[in-house]
C-alpha cells in the first residue's frame, strides 16, 4: 500500500497517564475502503487508540492524518466533521430520545446550518430539517429500524441498539468508521447478523472500517488485515492467517499454542 492508497495514517503515536504508558509508538495505515481489525488483551490500549484518533485524548507524540489532514489537537466535533465517526464499547445512545431523533441529531453535523437556526424555525432551517428527517428515515430503513422510529432508544432490544448506534455514526457521513466492540453483549444469532451488517455497511456506504473486537471468530471472518496490541505496543500486523499463526500473538492474546489455535 502506498501513501496515496491510505486514507488514515497514524505514525508514532504515544500516550501516557502519569507513569503508565498506555500507548507506545503506535502506527497504523488504513487503505481506502479497507476493513482492518485492532485486537489485543484487556488493557492493551485499544480503546485508548480510538480516543486518540477521535480527539478525546491528545497524543504526547506522533501524527494522525485523515485524507492528508492533520487531526492532532482538533476537538472531537472537528474530527467528526473531517470524516471520522465511531461507536462505543458501552452504547451511548440518547436513551430518552426517539430512535428517529437519535439519527436526526447526527445528521446536523452535515447540515451546513446550526441547531440554533433549526430551533428558530427559519425557512432555510425548516428545509434542512425535512432533508435531515428523510435522511434519518432512509438510514433506519436500511438498518431495519423504520417501524420503531417513534420508540425511545432505551426501549430497543440490545441488538437493535447496536444497529442504531452504527446508523447514527453513519449519519455524519464518515470516510472512516471506528467500531469499538460492536459484538459485546450479543447472542450468537445477533453476532451472525452483525457480520452481515458490517459487510453491508462497508459495501453500501463505501466507508473504511477499523474494528476493535474480542470475538475472534468475527474478527477473523470479516477483517482483511489485523493489527495486534499488547501493553500499548504493536506486536504483530498481517492477514488473519498470519496473525493467528504468530507465536507472539498466540502467547499474548490467543492463549497457549495448541493445534486448535489456528481455528479460533
Amino acid at each position: 500500500m502506498t501513501e496515496t492508497d491510505a486514507i488514515l495514517e497514524v505514525r508514532g503515536v504515544s500516550k501516557s497517564f502519569g507513569g503508565l504508558k498506555a500507548v507506545q509508538d503506535f502506527s497504523l495505515s488504513l487503505s481506502r475502503g479497507g476493513l482492518k481489525g485492532l485486537i489485543g488483551p484487556n488493557g492493551a490500549g485499544k480503546t485508548t487508540v480510538f480516543n486518540l484518533l477521535t480527539g478525546v485524548y491528545r497524543p504526547d507524540a506522533g501524527t494522525v492524518r485523515l485524507g492528508g489532514v492533520d487531526l492532532v489537537g482538533l476537538r472531537p466535533c472537528a474530527i467528526a466533521e473531517a470524516g471520522m465517526a465511531r461507536t462505543f464499547q458501552n452504547i451511548r445512545l440518547f436513551g430518552q430520545l426517539s430512535v428517529l431523533d437519535n439519527v436526526r441529531l447526527a445528521c446536523h453535523l452535515r447540515a451546513g446550518g446550526t441547531m440554533t437556526g433549526a430551533v428558530l424555525g427559519s425557512m432555510f432551517a425548516r428545509g434542512q430539517e425535512r432533508a435531515m428527517t428523510e435522511r434519518a428515515r432512509e438510514l433506519l430503513r436500511l438498518f431495519d429500524l423504520a417501524d420503531r422510529e417513534s420508540e425511545e432508544a432505551r426501549n430497543l432490544p440490545y441488538g437493535d441498539q447496536r444497529r442504531l448506534e452504527i446508523a447514527r455514526a453513519l449519519a455524519t457521513g464518515p470516510a472512516v468508521l471506528l467500531l469499538d466492540e460492536p459484538a459485546a453483549g450479543m447472542n450468537p444469532q445477533e453476532k451472525v447478523e452483525l457480520r452481515q451488517l458490517i459487510r453491508r455497511v462497508r459495501q453500501e456506504f463505501k466507508v473504511t472500517i477499523l474494528l476493535i473486537e474480542h470475538d475472534m471468530g468475527l474478527v477473523m471472518d470479516v477483517c482483511e488485515r489485523i493489527t495486534v496490541l499488547d501493553y500499548g505496543q504493536v506486536i504483530a500486523e498481517g492477514t488473519p492467517a498470519e496473525v493467528q499463526s504468530n507465536p507472539r500473538v498466540i502467547e499474548a492474546y490467543l492463549g497457549e499454542a495448541t493445534p486448535e489455535a489456528g481455528h479460533a
